[in-house]
């Protein structure tokens, strides 16, 4: 283990190496101006995809996404395995995983310059979208016990599934991560911009794993607030001013203070004077815009959230509960009655 503050040290130098690294982006990604794309098509349609793919921007993407996804994994299993426990400083694991997100980082920038395409040439732009999603809905699953899903009280799930989402979430954050990483091109556009600032972010997060910074509630709610500021840009970029960026800003918040802020141990007048900031500033930006009818589009995203978080827990109640059929268990008398 290294010096006992070095986990915090380094995601504090994480955070402005990320900014850095998207800085780069940027700046190199100037020489991409002068790619050929086909016209948009709606949207379903991901734009920033080559007209005629060749089988080396192919193989590139896909080569470069398997070698970063498995390298990760492997590092996962390995400190699963072969570290086990939690410190405030840094594994010499966390080190390697660094420097590997670190190389993948800079080989997807090679690669974009050279062959231009990620995985959306093959694959749908909802997949994509879906697997941040996915991440947070696992997100508020493992954290039901310690703070609740509805103002404070935990929805009723299972224990063991709890257990089980807390126990292999690492598997499918980095997934959720390096997939949406390798499914665009490094491009300069504002929203490219900010979604590859939240992912380098996320892939410092999966970096720090068995240490205190990687259960810090402040920087763990932040990740999942990113995704707030990430959707109403890219929202604002998209359809300007008048779009639907309030669906998101709102939507997001909206989860922010029905579950997430009750993790942050704050007294319950901070919590109310924060619930009735978020409402007075949802009437007040719809009243502006003469659409106060619109503000109850703010519950999408929750209603959406919170209806997935029942569908994952069940999925992975069935599975552990076919997991137990299978090698001839009893279902534990606690987990009977919920899922």
């Amino acid at each position: 283990m290294l010096n006992k503050s070095g986990a915090t040290r380094t995601l504090a130098w994480g955070v402005v190496a990320c900014a850095v690294a998207t800085g780069l982006v940027w700046l190199l990604g100037q020489r991409l101006q002068g790619i050929r794309l086909l016209p948009d098509q709606g949207v379903s349609w991901y734009y920033w995809k080559l007209p005629e793919p060749t089988v080396w921007s192919r193989l590139s993407a896909w080569a470069g996404y398997a070698a970063h996804q498995i390298a990760f994994w492997a590092l996962i299993y390995y400190a699963q395995t072969r570290v086990g426990r939690y410190t405030a400083g840094l594994h010499p694991v966390n080190v390697v995983a660094l420097a590997v997100n670190t190389g993948f980082v800079a080989f997807h920038t090679l690669q974009t310059h050279l062959f231009y395409d990620g995985l959306a040439q093959d694959v749908s732009i909802f997949s994509s979208q879906g697997s941040v999603i996915l991440l947070l809905v696992a997100v508020l699953v493992m954290e039901n016990r310690r703070r609740g899903l509805f103002l404070g009280r935990p929805a009723p799930i299972g224990r063991q599934v709890v257990d089980f989402a807390r126990r292999y979430h690492g598997y499918l954050f980095s997934w959720a991560a390096v997939y949406t990483f390798w499914y665009h091109p490094m491009e300069i556009t504002s929203g490219h911009l900010v979604g590859f600032f939240y992912m380098f972010l996320l892939l410092l997060q999966g970096s720090l794993f068995l240490t205190r910074a990687h259960t810090d509630r402040r920087w763990t709610v932040t990740l999942e607030l990113a995704v707030a500021v990430h959707g109403t840009l890219v929202a604002l970029m998209s359809s300007g001013p008048d779009g639907a960026w309030p669906m998101f800003l709102f939507g997001f918040l909206g989860v922010f203070v029905i579950t997430q802020m009750h993790g942050l141990g704050l007294s319950l007048p901070v919590r109310w004077a924060l619930a009735g900031c978020y409402v007075g500033a949802l009437l007040a930006v719809h009243a502006l815009r003469g659409q106060i009818g619109s503000a109850f589009d703010a519950l999408r995203i929750p209603a959406i959230e919170y209806a997935l978080v029942g569908v994952l827990a069940l999925l992975v109640w069935l599975g552990l509960r076919a997991a137990r059929l299978i090698r001839g268990e009893r279902t534990p008398p606690a987990d009977r009655s919920r899922f």
